[in-house]
């Protein structure tokens, strides 16, 4: 899967990509602007343009038209929100200080609350996390 972090304004996410148990490439930029938001996104990214049109369309509650795992977070410029399906679409912003998302997001939440960045906690995650590796990229919401 991988791990996206949320900390004090910049948001850090790992470059790697699986199938089940095999690795397939450590060079995937999770990273895509859509429509004027940006998204990092964790679970079935070849899906993901599902995703960003039900946050787009706001539609709270909708059901996907299969089985999706996915999750992502959203800045449209003006507000971060977490994004995705569990049974249905779901998207709630983010008013707190810091969160994570994906796979490894347990290792990074408890990194931060120890006082590590988000790009500190996504390394973190990658130490534990088989889903979590490679690039640790980072974007600063302006």
């Amino acid at each position: 899967m991988t791990t996206i972090a949320y900390k004090d304004g910049v948001i850090a996410y790992d470059s790697r990509m699986t199938s089940g148990p095999q690795i397939l490439t450590d060079e995937y930029d999770k990273h895509t602007e859509y429509k004027g938001v940006h998204f990092f996104v964790a679970g079935e990214c070849e899906h993901k343009e599902i995703l960003f049109e039900h946050f787009i369309n706001k539609a709270h509650g909708d059901k996907p038209p299969f089985d999706l795992k996915l999750i992502a977070f959203a800045w449209d410029g003006k507000d971060l929100w977490q994004c995705g399906f569990t049974e249905a679409f779901f998207a709630y912003r983010v008013d707190y200080g810091h969160d994570a998302a994906g796979s490894g997001d347990n290792f990074a939440i408890a990194a931060m609350d120890m006082g590590a960045t988000a790009e500190e906690a996504v390394r973190m995650a990658a130490k534990r996390d088989t889903g979590t590796g490679g690039t640790i990229r980072t974007f600063t919401l302006e």
